[in-house]
């Protein structure tokens, strides 16, 4: 289940990125939407940066031992 979402996120968070791409390049940079488009993908971005570190912090993510 985890790893679904974290599939998840990263594909929205690739989704976002290439939309702002396309809303700087429609806008000539002077509209909205791109910036809301990548504020979107930082906020996904930490999310995901989040819910990796409570994953693994309660042992959903298996840690490295050597």
């Amino acid at each position: 289940m985890l790893r679904v979402l974290v599939v998840l996120l990263l594909l929205a968070i690739v989704g976002s990125l290439f939309s702002g791409l396309v809303f700087l390049y429609r806008d000539r940079g002077a509209g909205r939407r791109t910036a809301r488009a990548l504020t979107w993908r930082i906020g996904l971005s930490i999310a995901l940066f989040a819910m990796l570190l409570v994953g693994f912090r309660f042992g959903l993510i298996p840690g490295y031992t050597q």
